[in-house]
């Protein structure tokens, strides 16, 4: 096993640290990949932990924080280490941060590691697991919960992580047909007359749930468990009078639903089935005067066994950094003038 760094720590002040590791083995090469062009992924870290990165070759010098400067070392470690196999892109890096729940260890000084317990979904693409504590435990959840909701803002991957679950219940016959459900609600605009046949018409609701099968079983696949009706994806309202058994079941953008349309769909999860319902409560495009049913149902089911509920925030958010910082200055915004 390979030695990653000497540590070498040393007291500015009371809580300001300066730590010395050396990434090994020697390697121009990874070097230029881990650090990024004009040490872009330096910078990345450096930004995000607000610490001070300088370095001589393969030895790095990072002070901060006491607990920052730790999480730098863990997440310099964890990418130098992915430089053997991978191109580093700040995309990584940021993914990394995230996964490494740097904002835990600052708060409580707790490690970084992965424990026994880590939840891995093999797809065609390589190897999917939750980014973070809370995505652990929601995907946590899902495998020992027959019902399930994931409720949070944009970018948290609460719909991709249901799409892996489903897939991998598929592949390890836990499951006998994988169906996607969407309610059809414009996101807050008017499209009309939408030419075509019923699955044309629906199709632009429900295309980023194809997106996600797409990238874990390729279009191929896909298309040919759809024609099986293995996959069927299709709108909510197509669900009423339907028993489903057997199935891995999947409600995206449930804030979008009655309360009576959320009521069916839960009512229709038959033996040996498994459901998901994801939504973000803070994006309803229901006229006004019609209740979010997401938001009714999580105040009915609150009390019921055997329903999990997982709420993601922006810390959760995998997507652009930008993209986590929008979110959490709508939630501040909220609370002020709520």
């Amino acid at each position: 096993m390979i030695k990653y760094y000497n540590n070498k720590i040393t007291a500015l002040t009371d809580s300001i640290f300066s730590q010395e590791i050396t990434l090994l083995p020697v390697d121009n090469r990874r070097l230029s990949n881990f650090c990024g062009q004009l040490d872009v992924h330096l910078h990345q870290i450096e930004s995000r932990l607000k610490v001070e990165i300088a370095n001589r070759g393969h030895q790095f010098k990072i002070t901060g924080f006491t607990h920052a400067v730790k999480a730098a070392c863990v997440v310099m470690q964890k990418l130098f280490d992915a430089t053997k196999e991978e191109i580093i892109t700040p995309e990584h890096v940021h993914l990394s941060l995230q996964e490494s729940t740097v904002d835990q260890l600052i708060e409580k000084d707790s490690p970084l590691v992965e424990t026994q317990d880590t939840v891995f979904i093999k797809t065609k693409d390589g190897v999917i697991k939750g980014r973070g504590e809370n995505q652990q435990s929601y995907l946590k959840k899902i495998f020992s919960h027959d019902i399930n909701f994931g409720v949070g803002p944009a970018g948290t991957g609460k719909t991709y992580l249901a799409v892996a679950c489903a897939v991998e219940a598929l592949q390890a016959e836990k499951v006998r047909r994988i169906i996607l459900v969407r309610p059809a609600v414009e996101a807050g605009e008017k499209l009309g007359f939408l030419p075509g046949d019923m699955a044309q018409k629906v199709d632009p609701y429900l295309r980023p749930l194809y997106d996600a099968l797409y990238a874990m079983l390729g279009f191929e696949k896909v298309e040919k468990l759809i024609e099986r009706n293995v996959i069927e994806v299709a709108p909510l309202a197509f669900m009423r009078g339907r028993t489903l058994n057997n199935s891995f079941i999947i409600l995206d953008e449930a804030q979008n639903t009655t309360t009576e349309q959320i009521k069916m769909f839960l009512t229709r999860v038959g033996f040996g089935s498994i459901a998901v319902v994801t939504g973000d409560v803070t994006q309803i495009d229901l006229p006004n005067d019609k209740m979010s049913g997401l938001k009714h149902v999580l105040e009915v089911l609150k009390e019921v066994n055997g329903i999990s509920f997982t709420f993601f925030s922006a810390k959760d958010v995998v997507r652009h950094p930008l993209v986590q910082r929008i979110v959490l200055a709508y939630e501040q915004y909220e609370k002020k003038n709520s």
